[in-house]
């Protein structure tokens, strides 16, 4: 498993992030804009994943994108996450953007290692995934969820289901009494991913128990 480290490699919290090889450009901004938002010290784990689709996603499902089907492989890629968190004393949040925010949801409801999940624009339209939340319970603490607001406003049959989804999902995490919130961006899905994701992960450090 390829990784990439950015701020304080001592500190107690630890951020785990998956990530394309093209995110990796952007991932010392996105430390940087954390810093900004945070007086607490944090250890940025970027993850690289090969095969966003294959890697990320908790079951197979059909292609939502031209021919290009989820291979539902999250498990394997849980495992090895999971390998880097071993230290006892440090404190362990899982976060990303698109469809990693949701391979970090899921990973929420599969271990209790990560007191925090930081889900920024999370496919949430993924086929089967408000189904399980609505029969399973988060293992997690506190849970960021966020989506721009024009996100919703698509003519794909699937996609322009994640505004539903991503409000049900956040009334079933209150309802289990988690610390959440859900916030709006301006824009489309693709505006400012490493802006969101730092958001995400700094509201995580200032809430997580």
């Amino acid at each position: 498993m390829e990784i990439y480290e950015y701020g304080n490699p001592n500190a107690t919290d630890v951020l785990i992030q998956p990530v394309t090889q093209d995110m990796l450009c952007e991932m010392e901004q996105e430390a940087e804009k954390i810093r900004q938002r945070t007086q607490r010290q944090f250890r940025l784990i970027a993850v690289k994943v090969n095969d966003w689709n294959e890697e990320l996603s908790p079951w197979k499902a059909p292609a939502v994108f031209k021919e290009e089907a989820f291979g539902g492989c999250a498990v394997e890629t849980l495992k090895g996450i999971l390998e880097l968190c071993r230290e006892e004393n440090k404190r362990y949040s899982i976060g990303g953007y698109s469809l990693a925010a949701l391979f970090a949801l899921w990973a929420s409801y599969q271990t209790e290692r990560f007191c925090g999940v930081a889900a920024a624009s999370p496919s949430v339209w993924f086929p089967g995934f408000m189904e399980y939340m609505n029969q399973h319970e988060t293992k997690s603490k506190a849970v960021y969820l966020s989506l721009g607001d024009k996100e919703e406003k698509t003519k794909h049959p699937v996609l322009s289901t994640v505004g539903d989804c991503i409000r049900a999902g956040y009334e079933r995490l209150r309802e289990e009494k988690i610390t959440c919130t859900l916030e709006w961006n301006r824009g489309n899905h693709f505006q400012q991913p490493e802006i969101r994701t730092a958001k995400a992960f700094a509201w995580v450090l200032e809430n997580r128990p």
